[in-house]
């Protein structure tokens, strides 16, 4: 059988779920202004750190008291600070539906072995968030980052509860419209759906949050870098710029050259129309190849960033091997690079969608899958 092979490519084939691609026409050049060889704590460094957070409070829309932080250690040590500080005043209803809520699993259950209830959902499933027990302290992601599947809405977290909610937003902060009178702990990492670069978090809390942090102090020690009060009251001068420890300026600057970009493209409203379309391109390509479908069982659930796919035919006998091959030909093309599935996610791909990838690139990429899915077959 004779493969045509496809005559368009994509012009950034950049599609990794993390780090993200960085947002068109970046240029290192412009990272000029950094204020490298100078100490962050410096008054150049904290006017840049301050930018940077209030840059993201103006384009997430986050509510004028609550308190923003950039921290060390990506999304995973704002995360693990908030639990490590937070958990622990009452029971915790933890929730997983792919690998990084069941690590969040694993450090209450056998890190800090604080009273729990686990709930949990299979790949491609999720959780129902009307069944929780808000009253308790509620640990979960907005967006599957290694399943495709996100919380559809934040209606069913009752204003009036007692716990508070710890949310996982990495891949869905600049993606997803994120309720914050909802949330009471909100984090993610420059790296997703920014482009940014690795290695810093950010942690946004609500004025409950910092009422628990003030009034609780939790059974276990805390290592200095997870410390968010001292003597009782909140270290404000963290959500000021006055960072835990020493953050990359350049990272920094990477960062706030990305708020810039988002601002150019109508901020929030703006990327979250471009990381439909990308997902909507793919959407298309699905309904009218019966050999591939979405891992997300749910339309309403679908991810618009993570999106990640399956494989469906019934002449293929190993599914990782298989879609590892089809992963490799498509990186050794050039036309996609890094769309394996997650290592502990069913076997299949992802593609990121978030607001640095062009339409146009999607577009280009998805005759090149039916080439190498099809090359794959008759290999």
């Amino acid at each position: 059988m004779a493969i045509t092979t496809p005559t368009s490519r994509p012009t950034n084939p950049r599609f990794s779920s993390g780090p993200c691609a960085k947002p068109p026409a970046y240029d290192l050049a412009k990272l000029a202004s950094a204020p490298l060889g100078r100490s962050h704590r410096a008054a150049p460094g904290k006017a840049k750190l301050l930018e940077a957070i209030e840059t993201t409070r103006e384009i997430l829309g986050v509510p004028a008291d609550y308190k923003i932080g950039i921290v060390p250690a990506s999304d995973t040590g704002a995360y693990e600070m908030a639990m490590w500080s937070l958990l622990g005043e009452r029971p915790a209803e933890m929730v997983a539906w792919e690998s990084f809520g069941a690590g969040w699993v694993t450090d209450a259950v056998k890190q800090l072995k604080i009273e729990h209830t686990v709930h949990t959902a299979d790949y491609g499933q999720i959780v129902d968030m009307s069944a929780l027990n808000y009253d308790n302290d509620v640990c979960f992601t907005w967006n599957g980052t290694t399943s495709g599947v996100r919380v559809p809405t934040g209606d069913v977290i009752p204003s009036g509860r007692k716990g508070l909610t710890l949310c996982d937003a990495t891949s869905a902060a600049f993606a997803m419209d994120l309720p914050w009178d909802k949330l009471d702990v909100t984090t993610f990492s420059w790296q997703k759906v920014l482009g940014g670069e690795a290695a810093h978090g950010m942690l946004i809390l609500s004025p409950r949050a910092v009422e628990r942090l003030e009034n609780y102090t939790p059974a276990w020690p805390l290592p200095k870098i997870f410390r968010l009060t001292k003597g009782g009251k909140l270290i404000d001068g963290i959500f000021k710029g006055e960072t835990i420890n020493t953050p990359s300026m350049l990272c920094v600057e990477d960062y706030l050259l990305a708020l810039d970009w988002a601002k150019s493209v109508g901020g929030l409203k703006g990327l979250i129309a471009r990381a439909d379309a990308n997902t909507a391109a793919i959407t298309d390509f699905v309904e009218t190849h019966d050999w591939i479908d979405f891992l997300a069982d749910d339309p309403a659930t679908r991810s618009n960033t993570s999106v990640c796919l399956k494989f469906n035919d019934d002449r293929i006998k190993d599914g990782a091997a298989f879609a590892k091959a089809v992963a490799k030909r498509l990186a050794d093309e050039d036309v996609a690079l890094d769309i394996g599935a997650y290592r502990d996610a069913p076997a299949g791909l992802r593609i990121w969608c978030g607001g640095t990838v062009e339409a146009s690139d999607i577009q280009a990429m998805l005759p090149w899958l039916e080439w190498a899915f099809e090359a794959e077959i008759n290999a």
